[in-house]
């Protein structure tokens, strides 16, 4: 089923530990996604589903797997744990799709680790699910993330606040490869240990830069770069991630763990969602902020190698630090500009789009039907915009100013709403059609999870058939908590 080629697990033993799923009762296959499957060069076979399910699952190890648990530490809420590691996932192995590409196959959900610190290394079906939505849809919305290979039900229950049904998540991702990763070395004073891992990295991730001289101070405004644009377009969907902790930031710059997860409803730059997240942290505004702080923590396991004056190494990384924050204004300005209609840069941009978002804080617009309605009024129809408004005076004002700034530019108008309509979604994963979806799940009805997962695949396209599904909730189907299932 699948053609490996484990190159992580040619590192020393230090780097990870060497485990095996531990085998599930009733193992059952619940979603299978072909698409992603055809273009890993994987071949499954449905004549005999009971296998299959039991390879996703974990209680059959394909020839070829190397499982593995990895070694990482981080800071979880700004506090350091100098080992945390893989405590639910099981990296079977790598293989090479068929563009080229190295990708990484893990179970999660699968069992103990020697990382697990007293858990049970299971997942239940609803965290399982959720992943499998949110992956997905950011797949078909263009932003990086780790794809869903799988979900299997396995016929156990877990125990969490309350007893549910257990699954496993089948994780695809370009590597596993994270912030704390590099932090589980250099907390150890292991400067051996930073550097493999950055040679790895550099040769899996970021081959251009192996002929560098010194790669190191290229590979971290690599990161960082990958960090800042990947922000910016977390932004202009509306995400939050809700726990941006080092050992969930990719050095591959794919989004991971998609646990407290959520969408925006109405606008607000302070939104937390998280119920971990007692004091705001991870807020929609915060994003930037965290993802550079996070950088800044690569960017200390890194000092050794950026140079061996350790006041050069500072500067430099400093220097990679204010390049992140200038980064990430320009692609977050460039992402709200193409939401807004805008084709070309112009001074006073950045206070146009601003003023928009402070109209839809005070007017509690949704957010991503406030930007798909406003492709409407690029078209000349404005009611729709302003019906997303509980008043619209201040929104009809910045209708006035943008159209002033639309009047400088030579995009037909029918070619900005095209434009406009590509790039602001009219369905998303909202957060009570996910819980919607979970809560059928829970009692054997996975037909809401199917027909959500077809509306994701086209987010960009109104479909009359899933008009329902674009609208945002009504004040009692609204969710205030999402909670990360461990």
């Amino acid at each position: 089923m699948f053609q490996f080629d484990n190159s992580y697990a040619r590192l020393p033993d230090r780097f990870f530990a060497s485990v095996y799923p531990e085998p599930v009762k009733g193992p059952r296959l619940i979603k299978f996604n072909q698409e992603l499957a055809d273009a890993l060069g994987v071949e499954a076979d449905f004549s005999d589903p009971a296998r299959l399910a039991a390879i996703l699952a974990g209680n059959v190890v394909p020839p070829g797997a190397s499982p593995i648990a990895m070694a990482y530490a981080g800071h979880q809420f700004g506090n350091f744990v100098p080992q945390l590691g893989d405590g639910r996932a099981i990296l079977l192995g790598e293989l090479v799709d068929r563009e080229g590409r190295r990708r990484d196959i893990q179970l999660k959900g699968a069992g103990p680790t020697p990382f697990s610190r007293r858990g049970d290394g299971r997942a239940a079906l609803g965290p399982v699910l959720r992943e499998y939505i949110v992956s997905e849809a950011f797949a078909a919305l263009g932003i990086p993330a780790t794809r869903a290979l799988a979900a299997v039900a396995t016929g156990e229950p877990v125990y969490r606040e309350r007893v549910e049904q257990g699954a496993v998540f089948v994780r695809v991702a370009a590597s596993h490869v994270r912030v704390g990763t590099f932090q589980f070395f250099a907390a150890r004073g292991d400067n051996d240990g930073v550097k493999l891992l950055a040679d790895y990295v550099i040769d899996r991730h970021y081959p251009e830069l192996g002929g560098a001289e010194n790669p190191y101070l290229p590979l971290l405004q690599a990161v960082a770069g990958r960090q800042a644009r990947l922000i910016a377009r977390w932004m202009g969907i509306g995400f939050i991630h809700g726990v941006m902790n080092t050992d969930n930031m990719t050095i591959s710059g794919e989004t991971i763990d998609f646990g407290p997860c959520a969408f925006l409803d109405e606008y607000d730059p302070m939104k937390v969602f998280s119920s971990i997240d007692q004091m705001g942290r991870y807020a929609y505004r915060n994003q930037p902020g965290i993802g550079q702080w996070n950088i800044a923590r690569l960017a200390e396991c890194l000092l050794p190698l950026l140079d061996s004056d350790e006041d050069r190494a500072v500067d430099a990384a400093n220097a990679v630090l204010k390049e992140f924050g200038e980064r990430f204004q320009r692609q977050w300005i460039d992402v709200f500009r193409a939401k807004t209609g805008l084709s070309s840069a112009a001074d006073g941009d950045g206070e146009l789009i601003q003023a928009l978002l402070a109209a839809m804080h005070a007017g509690e617009a949704d957010f991503t039907l406030a930007f798909r309605r406003l492709a409407d009024a690029a078209g000349g129809r404005d009611e729709a915009f302003l019906a997303c408004f509980a008043d619209p005076r201040e929104a009809a004002d910045w209708l006035s100013l943008w159209r002033e700034r639309l009047a400088a530019e030579e995009l037909p108008g029918e070619e900005r709403v095209a434009a406009m309509r590509a790039v602001n979604p009219a369905v998303i994963p909202r957060n009570h059609r996910v819980e919607e979806a979970l809560s059928a799940a829970n009692y054997g009805d996975f037909s809401f999870f199917e027909r959500l997962l077809e509306a994701l695949e086209n987010p960009f396209e109104e479909r009359p058939e899933f008009a329902d599904l674009m609208t945002p909730p009504k004040p009692e189907e609204r969710v205030l908590r999402t909670f990360c299932g461990t």
